[in-house]
């Protein structure tokens, strides 16, 4: 067989690969299906409240409070937690740290599955992270591991997540808050 280049090196080939891309504008990404926003986001709720340790990893574009929005919706993203009842891992500073890092306090965008195991996390939201690292870490958790991963984008999304919710900003972080309230009430938590 040919060389299949570096696609392949992974045990498990990149979304897009398979033929997933990122959801049009006012869609979102459920594994590989593009489906209505308020279904994805019952589902994102759904999978939060009953997977084991879900936690929600906000990145440096919600943690640094350099606008209105990002405090905004770094405001959100903490009462998402508590409606969710997910544990927050905050991801400061996700540049290499080699030859060793501390995977109990930080994920690493090379190596963001020792977190993931390590916590036993069976569901994650990926949220304020920057595009370029999210698109690195979500293969890799993916490949890796068996969590559920979830974007929550304010751009277009990421196709290796198992749900991508595009285009994500406070109002939307809103909506999806009292819907998660919605689907707590409804499975009894």
């Amino acid at each position: 067989m040919a060389n299949q280049g570096p696609a392949y090196y992974s045990p498990y080939p990149a979304a897009t690969y398979e033929g997933v891309i990122t959801p049009p504008e006012g869609k979102a990404l459920l594994l590989e299906s593009v489906v209505d926003e308020e279904t994805a986001m019952r589902e994102v709720a759904r999978v939060m409240l009953t997977s084991e340790n879900a936690t929600i990893f906000p990145g440096p574009q919600v943690l640094y409070g350099f606008n209105e929005e990002a405090k905004r919706k770094a405001t959100l993203i903490k009462e998402m937690s508590e409606v969710l009842n997910a544990k927050m891992i905050p991801m400061y500073d996700y540049r290499p740290k080699y030859p060793k890092i501390d995977a109990e306090v930080e994920i690493n965008p090379n190596h963001p599955n020792l977190t993931i195991w390590h916590n036993n996390i069976k569901a994650a939201i990926f949220i304020g992270v920057h595009c370029h690292y999210a698109n690195v870490a979500l293969k890799i958790v993916r490949a890796e591991t068996d969590c559920y991963t979830i974007a929550i984008c304010g751009l277009s999304g990421h196709e290796d997540a198992m749900a991508t919710l595009r285009d994500q900003h406070s109002s939307e972080l809103e909506k999806f808050i009292k819907i998660a309230k919605e689907v707590k009430a409804e499975l009894g938590k």
